[in-house]
């Protein structure tokens, strides 16, 4: 964790192994972000074990589950990959 807060338009550069908390105030009315992430995002529980991850396999699944959920099936996802 670092002690830096991130203003209304900064960007914020994380290299691999880097962990940090997102956090919005609740002052905050509306917050927008973008994430751009290469490879996997691990999520880690407060002593720093891991306890889950997301990689561009368990989003393919996660979008079939919700084509499928939504009656489009679950090869909708195909077309949008190459």
């Amino acid at each position: 964790e670092h002690d830096w807060i991130a203003e209304e338009g900064s960007f914020v550069y994380e290299p691999p192994g880097e962990v940090h908390t997102l956090v919005v105030p609740e002052d905050c009315r509306e917050m927008i972000t973008l994430f751009n992430i290469s490879g996997a995002m691990i999520y880690l529980d407060q002593a720093g074990r891991q306890i889950g991850y997301e990689d561009v396999f368990t989003k393919i699944e996660m979008c079939r589950r919700h084509y499928s959920d939504v009656g489009l099936g679950a090869d909708y996802v195909d077309q949008f990959i190459r």
